[in-house]
């Protein structure tokens, strides 16, 4: 993949279901706009209105279907009044282009902005930490208090980081141990044990890492352990 190949995760994404022959009717999808990398490799953002509605378009075209399910405004544009980027939502969402609207990297003031503006509450997604004071305690205090779905993303720490979290954090290892299950497994039931709204997104690049983070859903933490881990 070349650095300014834009879409092509959703291209692959919208393969891998259309080639599975199950039921594919609980199967949410949730792509980005605004934070783009041409060819050089450089990141940048773009939150205009008129770019992220022919951006949330063309995700349309890639990933097929009538509509996409969650759409998220990738990051807040400082050229661009961040109401400005958020009413490209709701005209995407009246014109039927995405199902659910979210925002990623937004601080307080602009989850409460964009909440107010109308329905885009669908999700709120920020980088966490694993460790006991994340700087987004605040932000997601709010979004359970608004019922909005949080999605931590890099829950694990990050690529770089995942594998080792057990050697790095000794309590996740400890309890891993007690219970018979990976470090990352006990770091992911510990985020979701922080709010009912909690959606971690850890990635994977092995299907073996992906059938190993599905058991979170079913890891119930004990208060003790909850206070170990902080």
């Amino acid at each position: 993949m070349h650095a300014d190949e834009v879409g092509h995760n959703e291209t692959l994404i919208a393969g891998a279901i259309a080639s599975w022959g199950g039921d594919t009717s609980d199967v949410l999808v949730a792509t980005k706009g605004g934070h783009l990398r041409p060819g050089d490799g450089t990141w940048y953002v773009d939150g205009r209105p008129e770019y992220l509605k022919k951006a949330a378009e063309a995700s349309l075209a890639r990933l097929g279907g009538a509509a996409i399910g969650l759409y998220q405004f990738h990051r807040p544009d400082p050229a661009v009044p961040y109401a400005d980027s958020i009413g490209a939502l709701v005209e995407l969402l009246d014109a039927g282009t995405i199902r659910l609207a979210g925002i990623s990297n937004a601080n307080v003031d602009q989850i409460r902005l964009a909440r107010g503006s109308s329905s885009v509450d669908a999700s709120r997604a920020c980088r966490t930490s694993f460790l006991p004071r994340s700087a987004a305690a605040n932000r997601l205090e709010l979004c359970t208090e608004l019922g909005i779905a949080f999605i931590p993303w890099s829950p694990l720490g990050g690529i770089s980081s995942a594998s080792r979290l057990g050697e790095r954090f000794a309590p996740f290892q400890q309890v891993a141990a007690d219970r018979g299950v990976s470090p990352q497994v006990v770091c992911l039931a510990w985020h979701l044990a922080k709010s009912p709204v909690v959606i971690p997104i850890p990635g994977a690049s092995r299907p073996e890492s992906i059938r190993d983070s599905v058991q979170a859903a079913g890891l119930l933490l004990t208060p003790e352990e909850l206070a170990l881990l902080g």
